[in-house]
């Protein structure tokens, strides 16, 4: 029968690899999330061009675009 001693020794290596994985654990999700982020930003920086885009055909179309250049003949 195991002694008190290396009980205590072996519940504080579980212990100990149950912080280490928790640790490995968060720093994959934190990462996940910064990355998620960063998706999520480029993704609102091209929707933001789009509507712009799409937004300035529409003033073109009706002739109020402020890029128009007239010629006098």
């Amino acid at each position: 029968m195991a002694d008190k001693s290396d009980v205590r020794y072996k519940a504080g290596e579980a212990a100990g690899h149950a912080q280490v994985k928790k640790d490995e654990v968060m720093d994959g999700a934190r990462d996940a999330a910064q990355q998620a982020g960063g998706y999520a930003q480029h993704a609102g920086e091209q929707m933001k061009n789009m509507a712009q885009g799409a937004a300035d055909a529409v003033k073109n179309a009706v002739g109020m675009g402020g890029n128009t250049t007239t010629t006098k003949h």
